[in-house]
């Protein structure tokens, strides 16, 4: 039988310089690490609502979710951090090895660098969303954006539990949920839960990242296909949620420093902050609809 049509890259057999031109075109080019020293810098640890905790470090957002049956901890740091939140969570009065679920935003470097690390150290189960199970594994070298920068790559991690849109992670008493916001990274996850507080109950949201990295492309040639869709879904996910406390994987995005020094006189009603929620993804929407529009100029 004659084949109708050939794979575009038997086609250019023999024809080296073509083929190296559209390698080099589709991957994408190396990108240094930024120098961000409050990613690196020590953060006083905190209890914010209920057993939520923030254990991260100045900028990047760790927390540790304690309940009488063990922890959890959402989110890690660059790698050589980890001691520092080993540290923020013994200053609380836990111990690190009671951490019983790993749970993540999205799996950059400067959120799961730490991850081995802790996983090795404590036995605890990693729950991932399905889309990004193969980033872990790959220690990032297989980021749509990352792949070919080795500064952003870190050490594999293997999945104990996959993950969909609408799974529950529920220990001690504590439910949290998995919502598919992908974009940032095909299985950037949301995470919501409700906890309680001085007698009222808070509807917590950690918020998955729906910035765009510089390098990437939404229209033509898309960094992955559907890129821009996914991202335009979890801006419609987002929007649909009604958070007392919204909380992220960077310190910035909730404005952290600010809501920590009213803490210290209102507690975790110093964290409510619908309105600041709203402004986020309505700011992101609107860079990623300008970004999209640029592309097609």
């Amino acid at each position: 039988m004659r084949a109708v049509g050939a794979h575009p890259l038997v086609r250019l057999r023999g024809r080296a310089p073509a083929l190296a031109l559209l390698l080099a075109a589709a991957a994408p080019a190396p990108v240094a690490l930024p120098n961000m020293p409050d990613w690196y810098e020590p953060s006083e640890p905190l209890r914010i609502v209920g057993p939520i905790h923030w254990v991260g470090t100045k900028e990047l957002g760790v927390y540790l979710i304690t309940t009488p049956a063990g922890h959890i901890l959402l989110d890690g740091t660059m790698p050589r951090s980890a001691p520092l939140i080993e540290a923020s969570i013994k200053k609380l009065g836990f111990d690190p090895g009671d951490i019983r679920w790993l749970l993540i935003s999205h799996a950059h470097k400067d959120h799961v660098g730490t991850l081995a690390h802790v996983k090795k150290a404590t036995g605890a189960k990693l729950a991932v969303m399905g889309a990004d199970i193969g980033l872990l594994k790959s220690g990032g070298t297989t980021d749509y954006l990352f792949s070919n920068s080795k500064d952003f790559h870190f050490d594999p991690v293997e999945v104990d539990r996959v993950l969909k849109d609408g799974d529950t992670v529920a220990l001690g008493g504590v439910t949290l949920t998995a919502r598919a916001t992908p974009g940032h990274t095909p299985g950037c996850t949301t995470w919501t839960t409700t906890v309680e507080d001085g007698g009222r109950r808070y509807d917590v949201v950690f918020a998955g990242s729906i910035s765009v990295n510089p390098g990437t492309r939404l229209v033509r040639d898309p960094s992955y296909p559907g890129i821009l869709d996914d991202y335009r879904r979890s801006i419609a996910l987002l929007e649909s949620l009604k958070p007392d406390i919204f909380l992220a994987a960077h310190a910035g995005f909730f404005d952290l420093d600010a809501k920590r020094e009213r803490a210290k006189k209102e507690g975790a009603k110093a964290f409510v902050d619908p309105a600041g929620f709203r402004k986020w993804v309505a700011d992101a929407k609107a860079k990623i609809e300008k970004l999209a529009a640029e592309e097609t100029r």
